[in-house]
Parts: C-alpha cells; sequence; structure tokens
C-alpha cells in the first residue's frame, strides 16, 4: 500500500535526465562517502587488515540499498535529489514502496552494469523514464521552485 505526500503540486514535471545526471552525481558521492566510512570501520574491527570478500561486498551492496530505499520510501527525494528540486514518485504521485524501491535499485545496478544503457534510455524516451522508472513504474518529476521540499 502506497501513501500519498503530504504536498501534492499542480505543476510538476517530468525531470530533465540532465537534473537527474546531477543528482545521480551528487548521491554517488555520499555513497562512495558511505563505503568509506564502513571501510575504515571494517578495517578498524579487522585489526587493521583489509576487509575483502563476498561477504563485505553483499553488505555494502545492501548498505547503498538502505541508503538509497530509505530516502526514497521517506520523502522521495535523496540529497542529490533534494538540491536538485527532484523527486521520485509512483506513476499516481505517491511515494514508492519496499518492492518498488527494491525492483528499482536492482534495476539501476543492471542498467549502470550494461554500459549505463538502462540510464541513457532517458534521453530517447518520450516519457524521460530510465528502465528502473520502467520496471518499478516510478518517474522522477521536478518540483516547483516554491515547493516545500522537506516534508
Amino acid at each position: 500500500m502506497s501513501r500519498p505526500f503530504k504536498e501534492t503540486y499542480a505543476e510538476v514535471t517530468t525531470a530533465s535526465p540532465m537534473k537527474r545526471l546531477g543528482a545521480f552525481v551528487y548521491d554517488f558521492m555520499l555513497v562512495v562517502a558511505l563505503w568509506m566510512v564502513t571501510g575504515f570501520i571494517a578495517v578498524s574491527l579487522n585489526d587493521g587488515e583489509a576487509v575483502t570478500g563476498p561477504a563485505f561486498q553483499s553488505f555494502l551492496f545492501i548498505l547503498t540499498y538502505a541508503f538509497l530505499a530509505f530516502f526514497w520510501m521517506r520523502s522521495g527525494q535523496t540529497l542529490g535529489m533534494l538540491a536538485w528540486r527532484l523527486r521520485v514518485q509512483t506513476v499516481e504521485g505517491y511515494r514508492l514502496n519496499f518492492m518498488q524501491s527494491l525492483i528499482r535499485f536492482i534495476v539501476g545496478t543492471v542498467s549502470l552494469l550494461c554500459f549505463g544503457a538502462g540510464f541513457l534510455w532517458m534521453f530517447i524516451s518520450k516519457q524521460k523514464q530510465a528502465w528502473h522508472d520502467l520496471a518499478s513504474s516510478t518517474h522522477v518529476v521536478e518540483l516547483p521552485k516554491n515547493a516545500k521540499i522537506l516534508e
């Protein structure tokens, strides 16, 4: 069951691919910082030795999902999206649920592994949707300048 946003706007438009790219770069830097802090903690708990292996990589993958899904389900905006006044929502205009967030993350990861083809799809799609938008029935919108951003 999807929850509605507190604020709805009549003049919401589909976000441009360039603004989405800006938000992605911002969020990517935050995720890398999160990985670095996690790595520092893991190394300190491992007596200064490097931490490697599939268990640690899986932990980072799950941590990245948890970080992004928290923002997607809570306010529809990651920190990068907040800076660019973007919001991810269902096609009906509601907040994402757990399954939509999971599908969005998994398909987004596959899109990156396909040399970004899923993201480049935004540039040729009439609705400006990437593969992960299509798979999760979501889209990214640009909020008006007078929008109350934090909920």
